[in-house]
């Protein structure tokens, strides 16, 4: 860019407003290039770890790319045309000085629109979520599996309901997942999104053939010791001597100590740390310690445990299963259907009239009437009311 001489404007402040214009468009020019460079490591990074690139990095690859570009041509040019004395000219510095000074500044520009256009354009799998328009946009293509939340959100009976806080922030969301998944691996990585992003314990979802949510429930499971101990029976942390090799889930007897040995109690052993252990005892037997007693555990052996309801309800209580108890209307799907027809574990069947069959056989005939008590996630469990509900209903 050149200015045209005027009788007014001497030479030489023409020469230097050309140099001026010059050097701006030279440092211009440079600050482009390094967001180029920043953009495209943001995207990049994006795309492949699904997470923003660190500035730093960005920084230096801007960078890099201008000192690329000086290195092989104005210090080139300089040493071929014998001018290698002017290489640390002091006003040469300067110019690379504030070169490398714009460059910087310019590379977080860069970064944030490469991450911008790596998330709500091409929508990788880095994006967790997506808004409105893109979302279909990215679905169209086939880049992801874009899964949104229904508007309503209902509570997942027999478990505590989840913070309306919660339901709101998820109500409408937009959630992104790798493409080329079935309907039962979406629905897993759903479901372990949801607890792990939004701290949801128990999820009843059902997905179309399309992949897309029909229904969804959510529940709270507390934490903590409580959901696993069985009916009838408390936790207690008392001072003690467990056997050397002594684990959770060993039944042990509670004794006094000598001089006057006794037994206190019959529990299951869940925990220790130094000479305090947590036993599982009947409710009866928590009054029976003393707070400031020490006592000594015995192991017994594995033919010995404990009775198998209380197993049974400690496992069930930190599983994703629950049991629940439908009953078969006249005229519905499952109204002389077999126990196998059943999608979920049947753990026992109560007849019209007599006494409960416990694992009744695959082939057992299911009348109208009969009470199936059945272990299942929630989702099958709402799938199996339905079958078992009359026409009408």
């Amino acid at each position: 860019m050149s200015v045209a001489p005027t009788a007014s404007v001497p030479l030489q402040l023409q020469v230097v407003v050309e140099s001026a214009l010059t050097f701006v468009t030279g440092v211009a020019g440079f600050a482009v290039v390094a967001a180029l460079a920043a953009a495209v490591a943001a995207l990049v990074h994006r795309w492949y770890t699904r997470e923003a690139v660190p500035p730093g990095v960005t920084v230096l690859l801007g960078l890099a790319a201008v000192a690329l570009y000086l290195n092989t041509t104005t210090a080139l040019q300089q040493v071929i045309g014998g001018e290698g004395q002017r290489l640390f000219a002091v006003g040469d510095v300067l110019r690379n000085v504030v070169t490398f000074t714009v460059a910087a500044l310019a590379t977080p520009v860069g970064r944030a629109a490469g991450d911008h256009v790596a998330t709500d354009l091409f929508a990788v799998t880095g994006g967790r979520e997506l808004e409105g328009e893109v979302s279909r946009v990215v679905r169209s293509v086939g880049g992801v599996t874009a899964v949104t939340v229904p508007e309503r959100v209902d509570d997942v009976d027999a478990y505590d309901p989840v913070d309306d806080e919660v339901k709101a922030t998820l109500a409408g969301k937009t959630l992104l997942f790798p493409r080329r998944l079935t309907t039962a691996e979406l629905r897993d990585r759903f479901v372990t999104r949801l607890r792990t992003d939004y701290g949801v314990g128990v999820v009843d979802v059902e997905f179309t053939d399309r992949g897309e949510v029909e229904y969804l429930a959510l529940g709270s499971r507390v934490a903590g010791i409580g959901p696993t101990i069985a009916p009838g029976t408390a936790a207690v942390a008392l001072r003690a001597d467990p056997p050397q090799d002594a684990g959770a889930g060993d039944v042990v007897q509670v004794w006094r100590r000598p001089p006057n040995p006794e037994r206190i109690a019959r529990g299951e052993l869940r925990a220790t740390a130094g000479d305090v252990a947590t036993l599982v005892v009947d409710e009866s037997a928590v009054y029976a310690f003393e707070p400031d007693e020490r006592y000594r555990l015995v192991t017994l052996p594995v033919a010995d445990r404990g009775t198998g309801d209380r197993e049974f309800a400690s496992l069930l209580g930190s599983a994703d299963e629950t049991m629940a108890v439908v009953r078969i209307e006249p005229g519905s799907e499952l109204d002389g259907a077999p126990v196998e027809d059943v999608e979920t574990a049947v753990v026992a069947v109560r007849p019209v009239a007599g006494t409960v069959e416990a694992i009744p056989p695959r082939s057992r005939t299911l009348d109208a009437g009969v009470q199936v008590y059945v272990v299942g996630r929630p989702d099958a469990i709402r799938r199996l009311e339905r079958r078992a509900a009359a026409p009408d209903e």
